[in-house]
C-alpha cells in the first residue's frame, strides 16, 4: 500500500485498512513504512480539506471495533494466548497508525500556519511600506480585519529590548485588547522590533489600552519604554502616513530626549517643520550658538542652561532647582550666554530664536556633531 486512496463509503478511513488489521491479526508484524507513509498522507489530505483530527481518529478506531470480532488472529485463535498476543498485534498497529495520521495532519496544519503567517508579513510590510497596489492592498486587508476605507491611526510601541511577534508582550497585549474590546477593527503585530498597532479612529480607546498595556503590562512581562501615537488618516495610504508620524516621533523624542512616555506625532509637528531646511536649520545652529563653544567648558553646559529654563517657563528659581545649581550661578550663565551670543532671553524675539536654535541643536545632535 505504496499510496493514498481515500476509500468512497467512508472517506476518513484508509483504503484497506481493514485488510491491514487482518494481516497483522495472523502475522503479529509491525505496520510497513510505504504503510505509514499512506497513512501520514491521509492526515495531511484530511487537514487540507477541512477534516479535524478526532474525526479522523474516530473513524479508524470506529472501523478497528467494526472489524475485531472478524479479525482471522483474532476469531480463529486456538488459545486464549494466541489470542491474546494476535489482539496486542493488532493495537499496536491501530496505535502506529493513529499516529501517522496525527503527524500528517500536524505537519499540514504547520504548513498552512507557517503560509498564513507569511503572507500576513507580506501584507504588513506592504501595508506600512506601502508597496502594493492600494486596491489591492484594502481587498488584502479584509482578511486580516481591518476595512481601510475607513480613517486609520497607528501607534508604535518602543523598548529596550526588541519585540518579535512571539514576544510575551505581544500575547498579553493581545489578551488585553480582545478580552475588552472583542473582534475590531485592528491589526497588532510587530515591525523591526517594535509593537504596531493599527486600529480604526473610532476606535481611540483601544490605542489609549494598547499604550497603558505596553507600558504597563504587569510584573513578569518586559514592557515598552515609550508609545508614539500617529495622526489619524483615511485609506490605504493613511496607515503608512500615520505609522511614518509614529516612528518620526520616537525618533524626534530620542534626538530631544524628551522623557514622556506616551507621544502624540500631532503635538511634534514643529521639529519636522524645523527640519524640512536642515541647511538652514544648520546655518542657524552655526550663527546662533557658535560662540557658545568659547566658554570655558564648552557650549554643552550653556546649552542646557537655556533648554532647561525654556522648560521651566524662564522661571529662574525652577531651572536653578532643576540644574542643581544656585539661582546666581543661573544668571551668571545667562549673562554669559548674552556676552557670547548677543542674545537675550529677557528680550522675546531674542528668546525665540534661542529656543529655535537649542532645539535645531539637539535635532541635529550639536555640538557633539558639526552642523
Amino acid at each position: 500500500m505504496a499510496h493514498t486512496r481515500v476509500v468512497e463509503e467512508c472517506p476518513d478511513v484508509q483504503d484497506g485498512y481493514a485488510e491491514l488489521l487482518a494481516d497483522v491479526s495472523t502475522t503479529g508484524r509491525l505496520l510497513r513504512r510505504p504503510e505509514l507513509d499512506a497513512l501520514r498522507e491521509l492526515g495531511e489530505q484530511a487537514a487540507e480539506s477541512g477534516r479535524s483530527l478526532r474525526e479522523l481518529v474516530a473513524a479508524h478506531l470506529a472501523e478497528t471495533r467494526r472489524t475485531w470480532g472478524v479479525l482471522p488472529g483474532v476469531a480463529r485463535a486456538a488459545s486464549a494466548a494466541d489470542r491474546a498476543r494476535s489482539g496486542d498485534a493488532v493495537l499496536a498497529a491501530v496505535e502506529a497508525a493513529v499516529t501517522a495520521l496525527g503527524e500528517g495532519h500536524e505537519r499540514a496544519q504547520r504548513l498552512a500556519v507557517r503560509q498564513e503567517e507569511a503572507e500576513r508579513r507580506e501584507f504588513i510590510d506592504d501595508l506600512l511600506y506601502g508597496r502594493s497596489d492600494l486596491g489591492r492592498l484594502a481587498e488584502r486587508a479584509e482578511r486580516f480585519g481591518l476595512h481601510l476605507a475607513r480613517a486609520h491611526a497607528v501607534s508604535v510601541a518602543a523598548g529596550e529590548e526588541p519585540f518579535a511577534d512571539v514576544h510575551p508582550l505581544v500575547r498579553r497585549i493581545e489578551r488585553e485588547l480582545l478580552g475588552r474590546f472583542g473582534e475590531r477593527d485592528v491589526l497588532l503585530t510587530t515591525k523591526e522590533g517594535q509593537l504596531v498597532c493599527v486600529a480604526a479612529s473610532s476606535e481611540r480607546a483601544l490605542l489609549d489600552a494598547f499604550a497603558k498595556v505596553a507600558l504597563e503590562p504587569g510584573s513578569g512581562y518586559a514592557c515598552a519604554s515609550r508609545v508614539a501615537m500617529g495622526r489619524e488618516h483615511a485609506g490605504p495610504g493613511g496607515v503608512v502616513r500615520s505609522y511614518e508620524e509614529a516612528i518620526g516621533a520616537l525618533d524626534m523624542a530620542a534626538a530631544l530626549g524628551l522623557d514622556q512616555p506616551v507621544l502624540q506625532a500631532a503635538e511634534l509637528l514643529v521639529f519636522p517643520v524645523l527640519l524640512r531646511d536642515r541647511a538652514a536649520m544648520a546655518d542657524l545652529v552655526r550663527t546662533v550658538l557658535g560662540p557658545l563653544t568659547q566658554a570655558r567648558g564648552g557650549a554643552e553646559p550653556l546649552l542646557a542652561t537655556l533648554q532647561t529654563c525654556a522648560d521651566a517657563g524662564y522661571v529662574n528659581a525652577e531651572a536653578a532647582r532643576r540644574l542643581g545649581v544656585s539661582v546666581r550661578t543661573l544668571s551668571y550663565r545667562l549673562d554669559r550666554i548674552h556676552t557670547l551670543t548677543g542674545y537675550n532671553v529677557a528680550d522675546s524675539l531674542h528668546r525665540y530664536t534661542l529656543e529655535t536654535a537649542a532645539m535645531g541643536a539637539r535635532l541635529l545632535g550639536w555640538p557633539g556633531q558639526q552642523v
